[in-house]
């Protein structure tokens, strides 16, 4: 295993990432990718073990619902990379489909799972294209490249052009997973291409955003601070990716079983978040209506009881979604696809309304409160202290401290990130209705509908 500065050694790799238009040559020190790139490493020293043959918990295979409830208490105790092993999950979880069509794929993908464990190598999840016009197929667009897609076959790879989108991590990985966006269809066949490779080969290009914290004074940033996690689009520019590295090339019918079996980890890990994140909410909400002193009226005690009720039907989906996993054809434990897309679809849809009730708790100071040099400045520090003072046992700074945390979580850049991240983390709301629908017991339901109205299963007229 690698200790965190193993790890950040890793990174000095010649790799090519722009930010803000600059090319930056080593991202664990640059500006808005330094705090990460440590927040990683740190992940790595909690969770080093020198025993030979010792890896990460990130890259075990779970086999039970216990085994997926510790996998989530790992990942939050972990570095945000943890959340992209479900690639390697991904990848396992749809083996039967592959297995069908060409067994030499399935020996790739344990083979690269093997190396990801023996190496300790973090990953990054690379499904979205930039599409185009998204009302034409891949095979239709007036720029081919919309698409990432096979430019050249040779007797030993391919060669890719394209780019993917909206890539968490990207910078701070060592392999890139690469897989098709949804499910292609007959004349898309250059379009349906998996495969992993190294986020330093050549032709590859990040272009990075972050939403890391404006200033020195992070104090003004309790959250991001901690949690700005950036992301890139990768250009691939004639990228040639060896055989041995191709987990699907070409075969259009099995693109919808690796797209389906990575939108199912990437909603668990989505579920996963926003229960602890809902929680946080309500936490932050009642604390603020105490430290205003106005957590005993009535209507803001309602407020505070639908959060708790957001948070708590959230956590159910969630918890139902482990109590209830599926064990596949292969051993491996997953989670049940009804509670986590019935869970993902209402707490991101439920989202921005509890973000409200917070603000509305919270007041204006949300978006206005001085920051903390104003408190500790001489000259104007005494009359924020005089007039930022809350109820009884919240003293300024312990108010300021939390108006600041809701706004950089909830009204600031990491905010936005939030918002946009919360309804497209693993495809949009429209495919988790869909999934749920497809997964919901309809004839259960309608034999209840039957007996309601009287009648016998199937009546009619």
């Amino acid at each position: 295993m690698k200790t965190g500065k193993d790890y950040l050694t890793s990174l000095r790799d010649g790799r090519k990432v722009y930010v803000h238009g600059a090319r930056v040559d080593d991202v664990t020190i640059a500006p808005g990718l330094r705090e990460p790139a440590e927040e990683i490493a740190r992940g790595y020293d909690r969770f080093f073990d020198p025993a030979p043959g010792a890896y990460h918990p990130m890259f075990e295979v779970p086999r039970s619902a216990e085994d997926l409830r510790a996998r989530i208490k790992m990942v939050f105790e972990a570095d945000f990379t943890a959340f992209n092993s479900a690639a390697c999950l991904a990848l396992l979880g749809a083996r039967g489909a592959l297995r069908a069509a060409d067994p030499v794929y399935v020996e790739r993908i344990e083979r690269f799972v093997a190396r990801c464990r023996a190496e300790d190598v973090r990953i990054a999840e690379v499904i979205s294209d930039a599409k185009g016009d998204r009302s034409l197929p891949p095979s239709r667009q007036a720029d081919p490249d919309a698409y990432l897609r096979v430019v050249e076959r040779r007797s030993d790879g391919v060669v890719v052009n394209g780019a993917k989108l909206h890539i968490t991590a990207a910078p701070f990985v060592h392999e890139l997973v690469v897989m098709p966006t949804k499910r292609m269809k007959a004349g898309d066949e250059d379009y349906t291409i998996a495969f992993s490779i190294p986020a330093n080969a050549p032709g590859i290009s990040m272009v990075t955003v972050t939403h890391a914290p404006r200033g020195d004074d992070v104090r003004h940033f309790p959250v991001s601070r901690r949690y700005a996690i950036p992301q890139a689009m990768v250009v691939f520019d004639h990228v040639f990716v060896p055989d041995d590295a191709i987990f699907l090339n070409g075969e259009i019918e099995l693109s919808a079983a690796i797209a389906h079996s990575l939108g199912l980890w990437e909603r668990l890990s989505g579920l996963a978040q926003m229960a602890e994140h809902a929680d946080m909410l309500t936490g932050l909400a009642h604390l603020i209506s105490e430290a205003n002193g106005v957590s005993r009226a009535p209507h803001v005690a309602d407020i505070i009881a639908h959060m708790a009720m957001y948070a708590t039907i959230t956590r159910a989906n969630l918890e139902a979604s482990l109590t209830q996993a599926e064990i596949t054809e292969d051993g491996m434990a997953k989670p049940n696809e009804l509670y986590v897309n019935a869970g993902k679809y209402y707490a991101a849809s439920e989202y921005v309304l509890m973000v409200r009730h917070l603000h509305d708790v919270a007041g204006a100071s949300v978006v206005t409160s001085p920051t903390m040099a104003d408190l500790d400045n001489p000259d104007i520090g005494p009359f924020v202290e005089k007039y930022m003072k809350g109820a009884q046992g919240f003293e300024s700074a312990h108010r300021m401290a939390l108006f600041h945390a809701i706004r950089d979580l909830t009204a600031d850049v990491l905010a936005g990130w939030h918002l946009g991240s919360n309804i497209s983390a693993g495809g949009g709301l429209m495919a988790q209705r869909l999934v749920t629908r497809n997964q919901y017991d309809m004839q259960a339901a309608d034999r209840l509908g039957w007996s309601a109205a009287g009648l016998a299963p199937g009546a009619d007229g």
